[in-house]
């Protein structure tokens, strides 16, 4: 089954219906008191939007925008441009083994993740930033709260096809006190103020997924793989936010992480490299259910910003404002 983002039911009921957010929030929840608890907010805003006329799943037809991809969804295609590329690396478990590689795609609508297996995987050779690609067939699958294209067997891959255009990817860029639930896409500048310990685990080398007790849930005991995520705090003088930075990103802001997790000597004098220095982070905004506060996801890190552009950046901005 298809899963909707509440706040992309929300806006589609708002947008189709006319009514504020307020009038249908109140309606979903009524809607949950009539069915004593019964069914989730999420369900609620399908029943308010389907008694509204409001038709909140759309047919897929031709190549989806990366907004419109939905967990759950199996055969799609899609275009996108590269943003980047991470080389392919073999796996084993107990019953298989083969190669997964992937990379991120974007296009004026949002960025995703697109993981290729075993002979797919192969073809990353080949791509690099700027390139469009066209996928086929691909599903989706999502992973620490993102979701991410799958290409298996049966999926097809184009690279630069003939008459495919890809428009300019949004980056929106903003203050931290200007950030909502669920943004994404979203690009902060700031000032790294607080460096946390990096929590080192496990993860399965074919859906990344953490491991249990040296098995994955999915594929059972497999070769693991070393990973981590590195928390910081950014300030950006309106407001300090928690970002989380896993794997590739915290390799991007402490070089050779992954060999320091017997040796938190090493990253206590690398983690003084890091204070002080301002970086740009693009990624996107989730709310953390056990504090309630907003945190923020890293899918790419710039740990050296050219400080011309980021001025005429700011300048473009206030002019504007």
């Amino acid at each position: 089954m298809f899963q909707m983002p509440i706040v992309d039911i929300l806006e589609k009921i708002k947008v189709s219906s006319g009514l504020s957010e307020a009038e249908i929030k109140q309606r979903i929840h009524k809607k949950m008191d009539e069915l004593s608890g019964l069914i989730s907010e999420q369900g609620a805003a399908h029943i308010v939007a389907n008694e509204l006329g409001v038709k909140v799943f759309e047919v897929p037809t031709g190549p989806l925008k990366i907004s419109k991809i939905l967990q759950g969804m199996k055969n799609i295609d899609a275009d996108g441009r590269v943003v980047r590329v991470f080389p392919a690396r073999e796996f084993k478990t107990e019953s298989r083994e083969g190669k997964v590689g992937n990379m991120l795609i974007g296009d004026e609508t949002g960025s995703i993740r697109v993981v290729l297996w075993n002979d797919m995987a192969d073809k990353l050779a080949m791509v690099k930033e700027g390139d469009i690609v066209r996928i086929k067939s691909a599903y989706v699958r999502e992973n620490q709260g993102r979701k991410e294209l799958h290409l298996g067997q049966r999926s097809g891959f184009a690279l630069n096809p003939p008459g495919v255009n890809i428009g300019e990817r949004v980056i929106k860029r903003k203050k931290i006190n200007e950030l909502k639930e669920e943004e994404m896409d979203v690009e902060l500048l700031g000032t790294v103020v607080q460096v946390f310990n990096p929590n080192f685990y496990e993860t399965c080398p074919q859906c990344r997924k953490r491991l249990d007790n040296g098995k994955c849930m999915q594929h059972g005991a497999v070769e693991p793989q070393q990973s981590c995520v590195l928390n910081i705090l950014l300030d950006d003088g309106s407001g300090s936010l928690r970002v989380a930075c896993f794997r590739e990103q915290a390799e991007t802001l402490v070089s050779g992480i992954l060999g320091m997790k017997n040796n938190l000597e090493e990253f206590e004098s690398a983690k003084a490299e890091v204070l002080g220095n301002i970086i740009k982070v693009t990624g996107n905004v989730r709310k953390n259910n056990i504090s309630g506060n907003l945190d923020f996801t890293a899918r790419t890190i710039d740990s050296s910003p050219n400080p011309d552009e980021e001025i005429k950046k700011i300048s473009k901005t206030e002019t504007v404002g």
